[in-house]
């Protein structure tokens, strides 16, 4: 754990070294702060002196005193002000870097990775982690550097002015250093455990809503209700313990800090009643100033202690950041990979073997040769491996085993952008993102004119209900089109692929959330926009892929049957079943 702690710290460090200027003027304001704090008790402790002896108040000198002050409180205030303003600069830069890091590598995950992790944890690494992040390095810039000067400058005055009280002081100054050691390494443990807890909790809050109406479909209410207790409850529990030991910092700090005020006061106090002699002259003024510095002095260990705990949630946090800028980015393109130009659209599976995990295989040795301009319908059960074969085709996972070519060319050593770009994509689960209808198609095509926007929305069937819409193409529709119906979301994708017109197209139940009536006349756009271009079309309802030059029968990954519609009902095996079992009565 300390070794980890310690890596995530040098990190940081690292982080900073981008703003070494700026942690130089930091350092300066925050000694001119300190010098000027540090003055005002000696002015004070002379304006003591001037005023303890009987009729020998000098008020003119007192004036000037109090001027000086008033200049040190200016000074000192201007400086603070200053190091502030660098400080913010220099945390949420640092901040900006992060974030940046973060949601870059994120674009850089292979799939897999954002499979097998909840959105809501990733998101709440990203948001939650990083504000805790932030306020911990804001508080130790603000606080650490100044905190560090006056412990050092004030116990070098204190040696000065009388060297006795001083080793009182250092004495008992291991006191503080123990307590808030102690509560150090109580409160990092909790403060990372309380961060993955509300990671989960976050991935929980985000399943439910984005699946809410399931929920009530299924009277689940109840039974989430409860689970998110138990973690609000796991939450609660783990958050109070790291308050717990957090919040001793201050009482205990404090105690620590009356005992060295009130050994000051006991020394000096006795110093000066029994006339002690020392080779440099101490009066009631020089104790008074000696006592503002033993305030001065302990405060910063108080405050220290108290940024030392932030800093544990800061450093737990900063670790789960680091956890996912450290995950293994996807495979990144090959420095003789080549851009795909002028496809055809000749596509070749050559012995490929796939499996999500080591353990549990899927495809084996997958073989199929497919022509340019040729229609490839996939069927079969629910896990038969068909929006795998997708995946692979669009390199959203890489085969274990074989080869994949477009038009000869080993889709590895392929530049995975513009192996993308020539494959328009379709499927069950549609994406919209916030902004108006008009952004949300022109993402396949961005430079499109608006004529170009109307012409493709007019061949998907999406041109009538978008005129409808309050604003027709400038309507703003919410995150995922919420504001939409299912299938008017599903025509909006499909307008996006009529808009860039690839010459590879991949349809996974493009049609699955539209009426018979429309889905009929975008199957017939559909017939035009497929010819000429090789099409992937994976189908539940055996009616829309008659039509397909050859049919792909799969089953535990594998092609157990393949040939034209006709060819696969005359044989009487898997496919002639499940296609006469959507229309049995």
């Amino acid at each position: 754990m300390a070794n980890r702690q310690k890596a995530v710290l040098k990190r940081v460090l690292k982080q900073l070294k981008k703003y070494k200027l700026c942690l130089f003027a930091t350092l300066f304001f925050a000694f001119i702060t300190v010098a000027g704090t540090l003055a005002i008790p000696i002015f004070f402790g002379q304006i003591v002196n001037l005023i303890v002896g009987k009729g020998n108040v000098l008020f003119s000198e007192i004036f000037i005193k109090f001027i000086i002050i008033a200049a040190c409180i200016g000074v000192t205030a201007l400086s603070q002000w200053l190091m502030s303003i660098i400080n913010n600069h220099i945390t949420y830069n640092v901040i900006k870097d992060v974030r940046e890091e973060a949601f870059a590598n994120i674009q850089r995950l292979p799939l897999k990775f954002i499979d097998a992790h909840s959105y809501g944890d990733i998101v709440s690494r990203n948001i939650a982690d990083v504000d805790q992040f932030a306020d911990g390095l804001l508080m130790g810039f603000t606080q650490l550097f100044t905190g560090v000067l006056t412990i050092i400058g004030t116990l070098a005055l204190m040696l000065v002015i009388n060297w006795i009280i001083a080793l009182v002081v250092v004495v008992i100054t291991p006191l503080s250093l123990f307590v808030a050691k102690f509560i150090a390494s109580k409160t990092y443990s909790l403060f990372k455990k309380t961060s993955e807890i509300r990671g989960e909790q976050t991935a929980f809050i985000d399943e439910m809503l984005g699946n809410l109406k399931v929920v009530k479909a299924f009277n689940r209410e109840d039974e989430n209700q409860e689970k998110f207790d138990v973690l609000n409850d796991r939450l609660t529990k783990t958050s109070l313990k790291s308050i717990f030991y957090s919040s001793l910092t201050n009482p205990c700090t404090r105690f620590v800090n009356a005992i060295v005020y009130a050994a000051v006061a006991l020394t000096g106090a006795l110093m000066l009643v029994f006339a002690t002699p020392l080779p440099v002259v101490f009066n009631v003024g020089l104790l008074t100033s000696l006592l503002a510095y033993a305030n001065q002095y302990t405060k910063p260990f108080n405050e220290i202690s108290g940024v030392v705990t932030e800093l544990q949630n800061a450093v737990a946090c900063a670790g789960r950041i680091y956890e996912l800028i450290d995950e293994k980015p996807q495979t990144p393109d090959g420095e003789n990979s080549v851009r795909l130009v002028d496809v055809n659209g000749n596509v070749d599976f050559e012995n490929v073997y796939f499996s999500y995990t080591a353990d549990r295989k899927l495809i084996e040795d997958f073989n199929i040769r497919v022509k340019a301009g040729q229609r490839i319908a996939i069927v079969g059960p629910t896990g038969c491996g068909k929006t795998t074969l997708i995946n692979l085709l669009m390199r959203f996972y890489e085969p274990t085993d074989g080869v994949i070519k477009v038009d000869g060319n080993d889709i590895c050593g392929v530049t995975r952008k513009s192996l993308r770009s020539n494959y328009g994509m379709v499927l069950q689960d549609t994406w919209l993102k916030s902004g108006t209808i008009k952004e949300n198609i022109s993402l396949s095509k961005p430079e499109a004119t608006d004529e170009e926007i109307i012409a493709a929305a007019k061949a998907a069937h999406a041109h009538n209900f978008i005129m409808q819409l309050p604003d027709s193409y400038e309507t703003v529709i919410t995150e995922d089109g919420g504001n939409l119906s299912q299938g008017q979301k599903q025509l909006l994708c499909i307008t996006r692929i009529m808009l860039c017109l690839p010459p590879m197209l991949i349809l996974d139940e493009a049609t699955s959330s539209i009426d018979t009536r429309t889905e009929q006349r975008i199957q017939r756009a559909f017939a035009k926009l497929m010819n000429g271009r090789t099409s992937f079309i994976v189908a539940h309802r055996l009616s829309t892929i008659k039509e397909a030059d050859i049919i792909l029968v799969m089953n535990n990954g594998n092609i157990i049957e393949q040939g034209s519609h006709e060819e696969l009902l005359a044989l009487g095996g898997f496919y002639s079943n499940l296609y006469n079992s959507q229309f049995a009565i």
